[in-house]
Parts: structure tokens; C-alpha cells; sequence
């Protein structure tokens, strides 16, 4: 079993940055790859990033290409999720979640899910 635990999120202006953390236990960090989810009321869950199990490669949804990066240190068993010139419409839960596969895209693609962190974007 594997247990996430969000962290870094808050509320920034249109234009700011900010950096979020998960951190895991109870199993083999390298063993799993990592993604990134976000929901926001009313919305469908969806997908942010990902990045493979030794961090060779890396995943981003359309809506955050080229604002995001993802990163993980698995000295620390932590994945990061570096966000930058955030948009009102990044205002979200964001979930980190791990997968069995090598690296996953799809919701059903990963088996443990944190508890999420509020990111709020205002105008």
C-alpha cells in the first residue's frame, strides 16, 4: 500500500506562482510513477501531469503546457508540481496520485490518491 499526502497549496493572484509536494509512504517510491489531478466544483477531474518512475519522462495536460513542470526527488519520496503565471481557471482541488505503470495519464491508470490541497487563483 501506498500513502499520499498533499502539500503547498493557497490562494495566489492572476500571474503568481506556486509549488506543490507530495510525499509517499509504505511502499517503493522509485517502483511508481506519479500524476497530478485537479477538480474544480462543477468540473470533471483532470488530468494536470505526470512524470515516469526514475523522472526520464514527463506528461502535461493542454491547459498547462509550458506553465507547469513536474519534478520528483526520490531521495525524498516527494513528487513537486511547480506551478507559474497561474489563471483563475487553475482554481482547483489538486490530488497527486501513483501508479503501478510506468507512467499514466488516465484516472483509472492509478491505484492511490492523496487527499488533495485548495489552489485558488484570484483576478
Amino acid at each position: 500500500q501506498v500513502q499520499l499526502v498533499e502539500s503547498g497549496g493557497g490562494s495566489v493572484h492572476t500571474g503568481g506562482s506556486l509549488t506543490l509536494s507530495c510525499t509517499a509512504s509504505g511502499g517503493a517510491f522509485v517502483r511508481i510513477s506519479m500524476g497530478w489531478f485537479r477538480q474544480a466544483p462543477g468540473e470533471e477531474r483532470e488530468f494536470v501531469s505526470a512524470i515516469s518512475r526514475l523522472g526520464s519522462t514527463t506528461l502535461f495536460g493542454d491547459s498547462v503546457k509550458g506553465r507547469f513542470t513536474i519534478s520528483r526527488d526520490n531521495a525524498k519520496n516527494t513528487v513537486y508540481l511547480q506551478m507559474f503565471s497561474l489563471e483563475p481557471e487553475d482554481t482547483a482541488v489538486y490530488y497527486c496520485a501513483a501508479s503501478q505503470k510506468w507512467i499514466a495519464q488516465a484516472s483509472e491508470d492509478y491505484d492511490y490518491w492523496g487527499q488533495g490541497t485548495q489552489v485558488t487563483v484570484s483576478s
